[in-house]
C-alpha cells in the first residue's frame, strides 16, 4: 500500500522507481498506466485526473503509455512480427502502414532480422528486446519497465538499458522500476526511492 507519495515527472525525463521488494514500485507503476485506481489521492497525466477517469476511457489513455515486464509476457504461439503487431491491432491498424511500424520497432531493438522466428528459442535478452520492441511500436509518449533487467545478466542488462536511454533522448518519457540499483547507472537522472509503501526520496542521482 503507498501512502503519502507525491511528486512530478517532466515530459522527456527518465526517472528510476528504487526499493527493497515489496516496496510498492509495482503498485505506483499501475497507478501511474490506469492498470488500477488509487483509493484516495489524484493521479494526473498531463491534465487528466486518472482517478475519476470512466472505465469506458481508460483504453484510450492508456495509447499513451509502453509497459514492459519483466516476465516479458509473450505470445509464445506466435512469431515475433505477430507479437510485436498485437497493440497496433487492437488499435485497428492493420496492412502496410501496421508492417511498416512493426518492422521499424524491430529494428529499433536489433531483431529486424527475426521477424519469423518463434519467441521461446529467444534468448532471455532477445525476448526482452522483443517486448520493447511491442511496448514501443505504438509510439508511446510514455514508456513504463517494471524490473526489465532483472533476470538477466550485466551484458544483456547493459543492452537493454542502452535502448531506454535511446527512447529517452528522442522525447519519451521513461519510468524504470528496479530493485538492483547497483547494476545500474542513474547518474544525471531522476531516482524515486520507496520504503514500505513510502517515498523517502525523489530527485536527481549523483552517481
Amino acid at each position: 500500500m503507498l501512502r503519502r507519495v507525491s511528486f512530478g515527472i517532466e515530459p522527456g525525463e527518465l526517472v528510476f522507481v528504487t526499493g527493497h521488494s515489496g516496496a510498492g514500485k509495482s503498485t505506483l507503476l499501475k497507478l501511474i498506466a490506469a492498470i488500477e485506481r488509487p483509493t484516495q489521492g489524484t493521479v494526473l497525466i498531463g491534465n487528466q485526473n486518472v482517478s475519476k477517469l470512466r472505465a469506458s476511457a481508460a483504453p484510450y489513455l492508456r495509447r499513451k503509455f509502453g509497459l514492459v515486464f519483466q516476465d516479458h509476457k509473450l505470445l509464445y504461439d506466435r512469431n515475433c512480427f505477430d507479437n510485436v503487431a498485437l497493440p497496433l491491432y487492437i488499435n485497428g491498424i492493420t496492412g502496410q502502414d501496421a508492417g511498416k511500424r512493426i518492422r521499424a520497432a524491430l529494428d529499433k531493438v536489433g531483431l529486424l532480422g527475426r521477424e519469423k522466428t518463434m519467441p521461446i528459442t529467444l534468448s532471455g535478452g532477445e525476448q526482452q528486446r522483443l517486448a520493447i520492441a511491442r511496448a514501443v511500436v505504438s509510439r508511446p509518449s510514455i514508456l513504463i519497465a517494471d524490473e526489465p533487467t532483472g533476470n538477466l545478466d550485466g551484458n544483456y542488462a547493459a543492452e537493454i538499458m542502452a535502448l531506454f536511454y535511446a527512447f529517452q533522448q528522442v522525447g519519451v518519457t521513461v519510468i524504470i522500476a528496479t530493485h538492483d540499483a547497483n547494476r545500474i547507472s542513474m547518474a544525471g537522472n531522476k531516482i524515486l526511492h520507496l520504503d514500505h509503501g513510502q517515498l523517502e526520496h525523489y530527485g536527481a542521482a549523483t552517481a
